[in-house]
């Protein structure tokens, strides 16, 4: 039977995880979690003979069918370069369609499991206390537990995790006093009894079990488990934030707004369904903006601006809470119906609290981004369709880009303003989160809504459905926003051009200075900096120029990770070299693949640049997360 997923080996199509429920024991000293997955099945057609499990770097020790403890035959299948090694259990025989069966499965991760990030001491803020923390997304799951790692499989799950005295556990799922109540209305077992005694002293004193429960089903990438010295600030009655007792305060500060994000959000798409919404802000090297774990939305600390200017990145996360983490794409290859609605909802709701010429300054924004990522990844590239083909089985990591997230929302919102504007499309949207909520869904599935919804609608026969989801390249169909936030940000880019290319060298446009860019947000900063970008690629910018906006401006004391990436990228294609320092410092300091990627690139397209970026990544490299290190190896053309 053909395979539903291109990204997963497993057999979801035949057989079914219901619930899985895990006894976790984290091992610091020998960065190894010991793990036991009780998995509750169900045969989805008759008489399955195997069922296919994902796994990755998994050492696998034991499988029992429960509750008897019979031990099963287990085998390893062939290994797939990037999708990892199928895990291939014997089922009984006979089963019908809809028997549930339950399966004990003994393993242990390996330290070079993707989906783990273990930091000592010296790579946390407080300096004494190691450090974990995973991510799953999109198809590293598997390489911490064995599991069906697909989007198309959604199943609830709970957890007991052994850790050291001292540390605190938290995942993707409520908290619970003791052993939670799993489906059927039995309950897990005390403590973690189907794995070994904590390693040295097993006395109470020395570890610490935590537990949890999921109710919600989620696909396996949302899994997800962090542990370290941690504690929290309650942000409102349903929301904190945890961090590292050195910068608590600070994330407490920084992310206030949450509670107006949250309530925002479901005026627009609806209730809250997750119960709690808390957020763990990691260690710098977390590779992501945020991730959108449910319950716990793992966010970077380059979001640490001391003005909460950057929180817009809450928003988003948020706003899956419903695109993504409610309504989930059935396969990598419909990602963008997760994160093209998400950046449609998280502009919505930012639209409803900072006025609609935000939103519509952000979607130029957009729109700008979009243009770089197409052309730097070619127009005729396969990943630059917003239904990328997978099946010669890519990894996703490998498709990322801006590309699903922004011609996403140009389709969302040509969509939009085609069949009436926010007063028709809006109702539609919530329409749609309800009908597929809890579910899976693909782009043809979308497709076939949106013509029911609007099926009285004329304009609906004009939707070239071929071209935005298929062809590759920009849209075919360019929205129009208001860029009245942006004006003053690009006529101050063009000032600056025009001085440049007129030969005026060294010496700035007259008149310009400090009050230029007075009362700016730090996104007009970068607005102006890209549209400075942008018009270079059409006459390269001189480095003496560049050193002109330093000085008119201070950019290279600017503390704004945002601020300072867009600079240092200009800088370094204007062959700036004084940038050079804060580059590697910036790139020494956080793992962020937003800033790392871009900034790496440039240095590597120098001829004075590239033995920098090549030394760096020497350097630092081994304390990005093994995603990230993978990525700017293959940006630096570099064999891992």
């Amino acid at each position: 039977m053909a395979r539903p997923d291109h990204s997963s080996l497993s057999n979801s199509s035949e057989v079914v995880v219901r619930h899985s429920h895990f006894e976790l024991d984290v091992n610091f000293d020998t960065k190894v979690i010991e793990g036991y997955a009780h998995l509750q099945v169900e045969a989805a057609a008759d008489s399955p003979s195997q069922l296919l499990l994902d796994s990755r770097d998994l050492a696998l020790h034991l499988v029992t069918l429960q509750p008897s403890g019979e031990a099963l035959e287990f085998s390893m299948g062939e290994p797939h370069k990037a999708l990892g090694t199928p895990l291939c259990i014997s089922l009984p025989q006979g089963l019908a369609a809809g028997a549930k069966v339950e399966l004990g499965i003994r393993f242990s991760c390996s330290p070079a499991s993707t989906a783990l990030q273990f930091l000592d001491p010296a790579q946390t803020a407080g300096g004494k206390q190691p450090y974990l923390f995973t991510q799953c997304q999109a198809i590293h799951a598997r390489s911490l537990v064995p599991c069906q790692d697909t989007p198309a499989v959604k199943s609830s799950y709970s957890a007991a995790v052994r850790v050291p005295a001292g540390l605190t556990a938290l995942m993707s799922a409520v908290p619970c006093d003791g052993p939670p109540q799993l489906p059927g209305g039995s309950t897990a077992p005390e403590g973690v009894p189907h794995l070994p005694a904590a390693t040295g002293d097993s006395s109470s004193s020395s570890s610490r079990v935590f537990y949890f429960l999921q109710k919600v089903p989620v696909p396996s990438y949302l899994i997800a488990l962090a542990v370290g010295e941690l504690e929290s600030r309650e942000l409102s009655d349903r929301s904190r934030v945890w961090s590292e007792p050195s910068v608590v305060d600070a994330a407490a500060y920084e992310f206030a707004d949450t509670a107006k994000f949250l309530e925002t959000g479901e005026g627009l798409a609806g209730p809250y369904v997750w119960g709690r919404y808390d957020l763990l802000l990691l260690p710098p090297s977390f590779p992501y903006g945020g991730m959108e774990n449910p319950c716990l939305t793992f966010v970077t600390p380059t979001l640490l601006a001391g003005d909460r200017s950057l929180t817009n990145v809450v928003a988003h996360e948020i706003a899956h809470s419903w695109s993504g983490n409610l309504v989930t794409n059935a396969s990598w290859e419909h990602f963008w119906l997760n994160e093209g609605w998400t950046v449609f909802l998280e502009r919505k709701i930012v639209g409803r609290l900072q006025g609609e010429a935000s939103l519509q300054f952000y979607a130029a924004q957009g729109a700008a981004s979009l243009a770089d990522e197409v052309a730097r990844l070619g127009k005729d590239h396969n990943f630059t369709r917003l239904v990328p083909d997978l099946s010669a089985g890519e990894d996703p990591d490998d498709a990322f880009s801006r590309v699903p997230y922004e011609k996403g929302f140009a389709f969302l919102y040509y969509l939009q303003e085609l069949v009436g504007g926010p007063a028709a499309f809006e109702p539609f949207m919530a329409a749609y989160l309800q009908a597929f909520a809890f579910k899976t869904v693909d782009s043809s599935q979308f497709r076939a809504f949106f013509g029911q919804h609007f099926a009285s609608n004329p304009a609906v026969a004009s939707i070239d459905w071929e071209t935005w989801l298929h062809a590759p390249g920009m849209p075919p169909v360019a929205n129009s926003y208001d860029t009245s936030l942006a004006s003053a940000a690009y006529e101050l880019a063009v000032k600056w051009h025009t001085a440049d290319v007129m030969g005026i060298g060294a010496d700035a446009p007259a008149g310009v200075g400090p009050a230029d860019i007075q009362g700016w947000s730090s996104a007009q900063m970068v607005a102006f900096l890209d549209k400075l970008g942008e018009l270079r690629s059409l006459t390269p910018l001189a480095a003496s120029m560049s050193r002109q906006l330093e000085k008119a401006y201070s950019l290279d004391a600017a503390k704004n990770c945002e601020i300072r990436c867009a600079w240092y990228k200009l800088a370094i294609e204007a062959g700036d070299e004084a940038v050079y320092p804060g580059v590697v410092e910036l790139l020494s300091s956080q793992g962020r693949m937003k800033y790392l990627r871009p900034l790496y690139r440039a240095l590597f397209k120098s001829k004075s640049g590239r033995p920098v970026a090549l030394q760096t990544f020497e350097a630092v490299g081994d304390r990005y997360h093994p995603i990230a290190k993978k990525m700017v190896a293959a940006d630096l053309q570099l064999r891992q």
